[in-house]
């Protein structure tokens, strides 16, 4: 795979989909922790869930591995088990679906409203039933989803939300008159990633933010493979200690060496943030008015990290064509997120609801390329080639 979009036609530097932003800061980090002697959980991950906790104004925050395994430990926090169905969208990355899979239960996919590209609660309304345990939903792209309706529909059926937030660090959303960062969260929890595609990045790495104690207990739990004792109480106590494994657990912890790296990050996000935005409005302006193509809606109660920069093709021109041409120019895209209900694991399950723009969605948006390095040089070029291909 062509990650960065190497250049073919010309002399231009390429254009990446997305760049990390990472310097000496965070490598320093990284060193005082290797040279700390304690590479695994221990006190780096500690200061990272604190400082998590309190940027989005969550009671708790537990580090684990990566998203995916954040959301596994969401649901399982959740009740949801064997036999069970969990409400979520097709149009995202196929952890979503696969999470709910772990647990041995079932994702019911709905569709999605085509303005903000995450479910449409009116979809999600219609798809609970007595069989339904949770509703996941997705920010998807760092664009707050329509969470007043959702919750109403999880309040009606007494079911727990839990939000797929894995792009959405630093993204927020006005709730009640009041605006607050995603994460807080307004449901049972919410679930980040680190990877090196998101906003901030720990290479891999997960949080889950949480305001109930019960399942934050739950959490630092499993993510420990059950262990009733943690290893830096074991370390630190001045008496022998055994521990106990008083459930099945897991392997999902975070190391000290990504924590160290994630509290970099945390005080870079306001001016990464920052500078995403303005390079989402500059976006807004060199594209405004093409005809055919539909740029991103962000609503009036939301305010997107611009994780990912979406258009929508018109209908004549074929996707795969279009990005193909900008790569031949060194420009890198990505298709429109994926639809899990056309993958191999899920092709064959029954569908209950129509998807129709889900798909629509997959096979007519292509990702721009957006990272807090780019220069106006670089957007120029893009909106210049994309243009050529509009006319």
């Amino acid at each position: 795979m062509n990650v960065l979009g190497r250049d073919r036609a010309s002399a231009s530097p390429s254009i990446p989909i997305a760049k990390p932003f990472l310097d000496t800061a965070e490598a320093d980090a990284a060193h005082k922790a290797v040279l700390s002697g304690w590479l695994s959980q221990g006190q780096q991950v500690a200061a990272f869930e604190r400082e998590f906790a309190a940027l989005t104004g969550a009671g708790y925050a537990c580090a684990v591995s990566n998203c995916t395994t954040a959301l596994h430990l969401a649901l399982l926090a959740a009740g949801v088990g064997r036999g069970d169905e969990v409400v979520t969208p097709s149009h995202s990355f196929i952890a979503t679906a696969n999470s709910i899979r772990y647990c041995g239960a079932r994702p019911v996919f709905v569709d999605i409203d085509p303005a903000t590209y995450n479910l449409d609660p009116k979809c999600v309304a219609e798809a609970c039933n007595e069989r339904t345990k949770a509703i996941l939903v997705v920010h998807q792209m760092g664009m707050p989803c329509d969470l007043v309706p959702l919750l109403a529909v999880a309040n009606h059926y007494h079911i727990p939300l839990i939000e797929d937030a894995a792009c959405a660090i630093g993204s927020e959303i006005k709730i009640d008159g009041e605006w607050e960062l995603v994460g807080r969260p307004r449901g049972s929890t919410a679930c980040f990633s680190f990877h090196p595609r998101k906003v901030i990045t720990t290479g891999e790495g997960g949080m889950v933010t949480t305001s109930d104690p019960e399942i934050d207990r739950k959490l630092r739990l499993w993510r420990q493979h059950g262990m009733n004792v943690p290893d830096t109480v074991r370390h630190s106590a001045p008496t022998v200690i055994f521990e106990d494994y008083v459930s099945v657990g897991f392997n999902y912890r975070l190391t000290d060496i990504q924590a160290a790296i994630g509290r970099k990050q945390l005080e870079r996000l306001p001016a990464i943030i920052g500078r995403r935005r303005a390079i989402a409005h500059r976006y807004g302006e060199l594209l405004a008015g093409l005809e055919g193509l539909t740029l991103p809606f962000e609503p009036e109660w939301a305010r997107s990290n611009w994780q990912s920069y979406c258009v929508r093709l018109p209908d004549r021109l074929d996707q795969r064509t279009v990005m193909q041409n900008l790569l031949d120019q060194g420009i890198a895209t990505r298709r429109g997120i994926m639809c899990s209900h056309r993958e191999a694991p899920y092709r064959g399950d029954e569908q209950r609801h129509s998807l129709r723009q889900s798909e629509l969605a997959q096979d007519h948006s292509i990702l721009l390329p957006i990272y807090a390095q780019m220069t106006e040089d670089d957007q120029a070029r893009v909106a210049g080639a994309l243009m050529a291909e509009l006319r």
